[in-house]
């Protein structure tokens, strides 16, 4: 009897991420967005011996897969079925309230796009599902064949920054019942054309935007990264994000310049009233990119932006 090996792809930015994180031996780590589990593996190989990691992803199969990959390490990594937006729950019922580092790789999986039948790529005709977990919430096709043209354009400009996405939405609803990605991408086709003096494929930024509106995955993130903050074990431990897109990079943005500044009253507040506490220290001021031959290699890496943040504050004992 033969088995499936478990799929190896290439974690993004990795040693810049091992190194954000000032990863220890005995350190306690949490992955957010787990995946196939290769930052993970460079994570508590470095916190070694003794060292602790929590493993949160969506994906049932990326659990499955990540935690094949990772039994060699025994009970010092632990994984759940979960969203990052669980992180502060999770983490209590782990015993992983106060750690020294917490890394979130947003945005879509290698495993997700190479995995027939998930319907994130536009490259094979296959359902157009798009869900990160596969067992709650709508599809792509629900949210294709039931928003109305306007609610369908806004989604598609909002999150996929597409300048045509008036247009797209209008084939969308034309052509509709839509239940493939292959009568997906000829809507789009029909609405802009192939594309040919873009730079991508016409069907990018609509399939982006989609993704995003199913899994919800800019709702929460500002919260979440607040919950990982508090998780932090005191001053020096670690946040680091790597987001895939502006809208991401955004939101990491200005929730690790708030969470630095001492005051954030609006610019002509004669006094600060505002009362709010700097928590953070932001490492990176700038996004650090993967290196020119990181990118060579691996293309999917070319739109990663990192930014870093440790704590300056203390915590609190329970």
């Amino acid at each position: 009897m033969t088995t499936t090996p478990t799929p190896r792809h290439a974690p993004v930015m990795l040693q810049e991420a091992v190194e954000g994180l000032t990863v220890r031996p005995g350190g306690r780590y949490v992955d957010c967005t787990l995946g196939l589990g290769g930052h993970s593996e460079a994570i508590i190989e470095a916190a070694q011996p003794s060292g602790a990691l929590l493993g949160l992803d969506a994906d049932a199969e990326a659990i499955r897969l990540a935690g094949e990959r990772l039994a060699r390490f025994g009970s010092a990594v632990v994984l759940e079925h979960a969203n990052f937006r669980q992180i502060a729950e999770v983490c209590e019922r782990q015993g992983f309230v106060s750690v020294d580092g917490v890394l979130f790789d947003l945005g879509v999986s290698s495993m997700q796009l190479d995995t027939p039948g998930r319907g994130f790529s536009f490259q094979r005709d296959e359902p157009l599902d798009m869900r990160m977990d596969q067992t709650v919430g709508e599809t792509a096709a629900d949210i294709i064949n039931s928003y109305d043209e306007q609610h369908l354009a806004t989604l598609i400009w909002e999150y996929g920054e597409e300048r045509h996405s008036r247009r797209i939405a209008r084939a969308i609803v034309e052509r509709r019942p839509l239940h493939t990605t292959k009568e997906l991408v000829n809507a789009i086709e029909q609405a802009v054309g192939r594309g040919r003096e873009r730079h991508i494929h016409p069907a990018t930024l609509t399939f982006q935007a989609l993704r995003i509106a199913v899994n919800r995955e800019l709702d929460f993130l500002a919260d979440s990264l607040e919950a990982a903050r508090g998780l932090l074990a005191g001053v020096g431990s670690r946040l680091v994000v790597i987001a895939f897109h502006s809208l991401e990079d955004r939101i990491v943005k200005e929730y690790m310049r708030k969470e630095s500044s001492a005051c954030v009253c609006p610019p002509r507040t004669p006094v600060c009233v505002c009362g709010h506490v700097a928590t953070l220290r932001r490492v990176t001021r700038s996004v650090r990119k993967p290196s020119a031959a990181e990118a060579a290699r691996n293309p999917r890496a070319r739109s990663a932006r990192m930014r870093i943040a440790e704590s300056i504050v203390e915590r609190q004992a329970a």
